[in-house]
Formats: structure tokens, C-alpha cells, sequence
């Protein structure tokens, strides 16, 4: 029997990385070949000629599983029903801005799109958060839409996790598919930690620990770290543009994990609320390596953190602490 078509907001949607998502969520990369979808696509008023465009397209695209499309700059048209809302859209950092500015624009443009998610999408809408400062974003959200469940907001580490899979696929030239369970520890910024103490290699003889395949640990503990950190930065450098193929493919890989489950054996990492899990003050939207099931996410209990884990852990948590306290002062 068909499936209900399943609403999905895309804030910033004419943007970069809107552009890059929607066709494939179209397409059922995000929710499966078999799920339909409705296309709710959000921007702000001088994109909508370009907003009408990426309509334009999609409808020539001729999507199977697209059942409609809603493009719009008003905030709780674009809300209506709405099961699952990637929030794209965000104030970007321009030269010379403080961060308290950047911090300011973002935290009114959450706090409107919170108020139209908590009055407009559907009860119990899964919501992800991508533009940038994500992890405090999110918070701000959580705070401005207090009717929607914290387990349901969450941001995104995913590409991430994705770039950490990716750099040890790359150093021991094996399939990135092979690879698992690496973490993302606290903040979508450089003060994040990929960890690689509990990953694995899947190998003709068995799974393997990464830290012995690759055997170097200078490397893991240095240049490994910084390359995941920085990567955004290179690419702005190469491509004179931000990530956008990558963000929109590992948002799809965030939900689809989250609504449809993750691998048995396999965790991956999330951006949500803390519950006080491995010292992390609560009240932070942190990123922990999750498992999914049935539609909801679970933190991964009982690793072991070493000495040099546990300062990465905590400096993340500070930084986050710190925004959490700016983004506080913009609301007076």
C-alpha cells in the first residue's frame, strides 16, 4: 500500500546547500525510495525570484515520489504540518562582525522560526539544524518553541562524522563504508573532537580497531583532529564557497538515520540535548554518538574516555557554554 506523504520543511532553500538538498530528498535519499514527499521550501523575501526558480526546476525534474510543493517567504505558510524541518537558512559571518553580532541575527531568526514550528508544524516534527552557530541555534530554538519535545531538535555533527569516516578511509585506503564508529564530541566548530578510540575497520579478517590499523598515533592525536576541524575552512579555500554537496548529503544521512534507524553495531553522531551523559553539563545541544530506533535517538552509554579525551570533551563544553551565554545576552 502507498505511503502518506511526508512533509518536509528546507529553510534558506534557494541558498547553496538548499539547492543541493532538495532534489535529494526528492529523489528519497533522505527518507527512502518508496517514501513520498511534500516540499515545504522557506527564504527570505529578495530570494524569492530564486526561491520560484528551484520550484521551476523541480517540477522539471519530474521527481516520482514528489507529491507537491510549497515555496514561500512567509514563515508559518512554510511551517504548516510540517513532519520533519531542516533548518538551513542562517545569518552568515561577513568580514570585520563580532561574533556577539553574527550570534544577535541569528537568535531573532530562530526565535521567529520556533515560534512557527511550535504553532504551525505537525506535533511531533523532528527538527534539524544546520546553519551556523548550529549547536547554539538549536538551543535557541528549544527555547522559543517549548512545546516541541528537546528530544525532537537536534543539529547537525553528521558531516562531521562523515569527513572523520572519510580521512581514515583515505590513510589506510580502505572503503569508507568500512569504516564505523568514529565520534563527534560537542560544538559544529574547530573546537570539536573526532575521536577515534572506539572506531573500527571491517577487514578480511574481522573488525579491527582504527587505532592499531593506522598505528600512528601522533597522527590520530594531531593532524587527524585539526584536518576534521579545519575542513570546512579548506573548502572555502578551494572552492571559493562553503561545503554544500557535503552538508546536504550528511543532513539526509541525519535524518534518515534518525526516522529509520541506525546499523546494528553502528552508532553515529548527533547534535542533541545533553542529559548530563560523560560529565557534559545539561542544557547544552552537544554532539554524542547516538543509535536510532523507532524514530528516536539514544546516547551511547559506558566508553571509556581517556585523560586526552576528557580535556577535548570539556574544552568543547566551555566554548559551548560561552556562545550559550552570548546568544543569552542578545535576548534582553
Amino acid at each position: 500500500m502507498a505511503k502518506n506523504p511526508v512533509r518536509v520543511l528546507v529553510t534558506g532553500a534557494a541558498g547553496q546547500i538548499g539547492y543541493a538538498i532538495v532534489p535529494m530528498i526528492a529523489r528519497g535519499v533522505m527518507l527512502g525510495p518508496d517514501q513520498p514527499v511534500i516540499l515545504h521550501m522557506l527564504d527570505i523575501e529578495p530570494a524569492a525570484e530564486a526561491l520560484n526558480g528551484v520550484k521551476m526546476e523541480l517540477m522539471d525534474a519530474a521527481f516520482p515520489l514528489l507529491k507537491g510543493v510549497v515555496a514561500t517567504t512567509d514563515a508559518q505558510e512554510a511551517c504548516k504540518d510540517v513532519n520533519i524541518a531542516v533548518m538551513v537558512g542562517g545569518f552568515p559571518r561577513k568580514e570585520g562582525m563580532e561574533r556577539k553580532d553574527v550570534m544577535s541575527k541569528n537568535v531573532s531568526i530562530y526565535k521567529a522560526q520556533a515560534s512557527a514550528l511550535e504553532k504551525h508544524a505537525a506535533s511531533d516534527v523532528k527538527v534539524l539544524v544546520v546553519a551556523n552557530p548550529a549547536n547554539t541555534n538549536a538551543l535557541i530554538l528549544k527555547e522559543y518553541a517549548p512545546k516541541i519535545p528537546e528530544k525532537n531538535i537536534t543539529c547537525l555533527t553528521r558531516l562531521d562524522h562523515n569527513r572523520a569516516l572519510g580521512q581514515i578511509s583515505e590513510k589506510l585506503n580502505v572503503h569508507v563504508g568500512d569504516v564505523k564508529n568514529v565520534i563527534i564530541w560537542g560544538n559544529h566548530s574547530s573546537t570539536q573532537y573526532p575521536d577515534v578510540n572506539h572506531a573500527t575497520v571491517t577487514t578480511s579478517s574481522g573488525e579491527k580497531p582504527v587505532r592499531e590499523l593506522v598505528a600512528n598515533d601522533q597522527w590520530l592525536n594531531t593532524e587527524f583532529i585539526t584536518t576534521v576541524q579545519q575542513r570546512g575552512a579548506a573548502i572555502i579555500k578551494a572552492r571559493k564557497l562553503s561545503s554544500a554537496l557535503s552538508a546536504a548529503s550528511s543532513a539526509c544521512d541525519h535524518i534518515r538515520d534518525w526516522v529509520l534507524g541506525t546499523p546494528k553495531g553502528t552508532w553515529v553522531s548527533m547534535g542533541v540535548y545533553s542529559d548530563g551523559s560523560y560529565g557534559i553539563q545539561q542544557g547544552l545541544i552537544y554532539s554524542f554518538p547516538v543509535t536510532c530506533d523507532k524514530g528516536q535517538w539514544s546516547i551511547v552509554q559506558g566508553l571509556k574516555i581517556d585523560d586526552f579525551s576528557r580535556g577535548k570533551l570539556d574544552a568543547t563544553a566551555k566554548e559551548l557554554i560561552e556562545e550559550k551565554t552570548l546568544a543569552y545576552s542578545c535576548l534582553n
